[in-house]
């Protein structure tokens, strides 16, 4: 790379504001994307993050309305000024929200849209679209209307755009949030081949396993939107990590158990930041000695075995010979499934397995044939919707999907409403709950102007406003910080442990490994596995069928052999002195 080359994407002293905030996030955030640079850009939920995104090829203040303070220009364009189309040419965006950027009517027209925009040869076009398709594995499914992707494949098609436009600069906005795992490895494959071509590349992003390896800068904003950190992967994630953990954001999964070792007594001077650098400093650290009456220092926490089989005498969900179709593809077949009163269950498996699918089924969003879902005895294909969300409340993997309400106040409030409960009674339990989410300060705010995190702290609320026996949440995590999904996530295991049924759709396998206590792998329609979350991970066979992965901390600690008590670990919360 030359020395100091002149800045591609150059931000300084950005503040933007949008239509109907109070206040400017991001607040104040200078830095520079140089030619082949990966950066990537971390902050907790609300700094600003996805706003950047918008505002790096001039979406923001052109077509999304707020007031934009400071400098961006991308090659020493304005974003201002400079028209869309023109930026486009420079800067490929990858949304946070797939849906937001898919306008036609098949998977080739998407991906081919762009660079027939930019008027390029028949032949380019074609050629860049199948290569960008094959790139992210939907060159098989090319003719199909991009509506009948899971979440995870919209997010592969929003990926494929972005690559066919060859853009100097890539942009993207959690790109990895809706992928299985095989998914994500597919794309950081992908983003490789950009940054060895030359290009560069902005990433917003909480998977940080897959990230780190591949970034060359990272760019911390605090919780107002301010840069705080710009430097190397060393100096930032390395050297800050204990700033970036009480800032709440995301770190690598290694390094966060490194942090909790730490504290712990063990002695370990150099962060790791991927698995095989954890396993390596363990294999080479010694163990701290325990002081008198403190047991727990230096070895792990003994999980308590998992709580009997509720689920055949107290069944809270029970699925009997399930199949559901979506136009002429069979989605779901024969699935037969019971979830006991007081379980938590995470639902696992490969994009496009059924796993979205089944759970809208359980919780009435799809309508399921006549007697084959069951909900806390109901039958869910006749009971009235208004009756069965008191039964079981729901969170969709995309929030907006969800609002009916013109402000968050009223979002909260409307299944209350609905239920004739005393307006006193009603804002009581409102105030309650946008405080228990840090909204209160957004109870005026139509929900579409929060952030991405924002809405999904939201939409959990209004599943958990009235106090539904059975919850069903699809990728809760989706778009928050590390601070608040521990937050979100301590809220359902203390739920959970006050009686409620979770029920939680992830491709998170770390997430899996440290709240559910029972895992159901969903393929090809069908169930594969159901099984204690220990057995499952132990099961490489039925992973590797699955396209999913073990993970990052068992990966890390497996075959650890100077400390034997920490080999068989999978869940962040077993390491003494770790969160939880």
């Amino acid at each position: 790379m030359p020395d100091d080359p002149a800045p591609l994407l150059h931000l300084r002293g950005v503040a933007i504001t949008h239509e109907g905030a109070d206040a400017a996030a991001p607040a104040s955030v200078s830095f520079d994307v140089r030619p082949g640079e990966v950066v990537l850009l971390l902050g907790p939920s609300g700094s600003g993050k996805s706003t950047l995104a918008l505002a790096s090829n001039g979406l923001i203040p052109q077509a999304v309305p707020a007031r934009l303070e400071g400098t961006v220009t991308v090659r020493g364009l304005s974003t201002r000024e400079t028209p869309v189309a023109t930026l486009a040419r420079h800067v490929g965006m990858v949304f946070q929200d797939p849906d937001a950027q898919l306008v036609t009517g098949s998977v080739f027209d998407e991906v081919a849209f762009g660079p027939e925009n930019l008027q390029m040869p028949v032949a380019e076009v074609l050629a860049r679209t199948e290569q960008a398709l094959r790139r992210v594995g939907l060159w098989d499914r090319r003719a199909e209307n991009p509506d009948r992707l899971s979440g995870g494949g919209k997010q592969r098609l929003a990926i494929a755009c972005a690559l066919a436009m060859g853009s100097e600069l890539l942009v993207l906005d959690e790109p990895t949030a809706n992928l299985d795992p095989a998914g994500i490895e597919d794309v950081y494959a992908a983003l490789r081949d950009v940054a060895a071509d030359g290009r560069s590349v902005l990433l917003v992003e909480h998977d940080l396993d897959a990230a780190a390896e591949l970034t060359d800068r990272v760019v911390v904003l605090d919780a107002d939107g301010r840069t705080v950190a710009d430097g190397g992967v060393d100096e930032v994630l390395r050297d800050r990590a204990d700033e970036l953990d009480a800032l709440g954001v995301w770190l690598p999964v290694s390094t966060m158990a490194a942090l909790a070792l730490r504290r712990a007594g063990w002695d370990l001077p150099r962060l790791p930041l991927t698995p095989p650098e954890l396993h390596e400093a363990l294999e080479s650290a010694d163990a701290p000695v325990p002081r008198a009456g403190d047991s727990l220092l230096g070895r792990v926490e003994e999980r308590p075995e998992p709580r009997p089989d509720l689920h055949s005498a107290h069944p809270a969900v029970e699925v009997s010979g399930l199949t559901l179709r979506r136009g002429r593809r069979t989605v779901l077949h024969d699935v037969d499934l019971t979830i006991g009163a007081g379980e938590f269950v995470a639902v696992v498996g490969a994009n496009g397995a059924g796993k979205t699918t089944l759970v809208q089924a359980i919780a009435g969003v799809l309508a399921p044939p006549h007697g084959t879902v069951r909900v806390d005895g109901a039958d869910a294909a006749t009971t009235a919707l208004r009756d069965l969300s008191r039964r079981i409340g729901f969170v969709f993997q995309n929030p907006e999907h969800q609002f009916i309400a013109h402000t968050v106040f009223d979002e909260l409030a409307h299944g209350l409403r609905g239920r004739g409960l005393e307006d006193a009674e009603i804002r009581t339990r409102t105030t309650r709950m946008l405080a228990r989410f840090g909204l209160e300060a957004k109870a005026d705010v139509h929900p579409f102007l929060l952030s991405g995190g924002q809405k999904r702290r939201l939409s959990v609320g209004t599943a958990l406003i009235a106090g539904a026996p059975v919850l069903a949440l699809d990728e809760p995590t989706f778009g928050q910080d590390r601070a608040r999904a521990d937050e979100l996530l301590q809220l359902l295991r203390d739920l959970n442990e006050a009686g409620t049924t979770v029920i939680v759709v992830t491709h998170d396998m770390q997430l899996v490994a440290d709240y559910a206590e029972r895992t159901v792998v969903v393929h090809d329609g069908r169930i594969r596995a159901d099984a204690a979350t220990r057995d499952v991970f132990a099961d490489e066979a039925l992973l590797r069928e699955a396209g999913l992965r073990r993970p990052a901390l068992q990966r890390a600690l497996r075959g650890v052999t100077r400390h034997p008590q920490l080999a068989g670990i999978t869940a962040l919360r077993d390491l003494a002195g770790g969160r939880g």
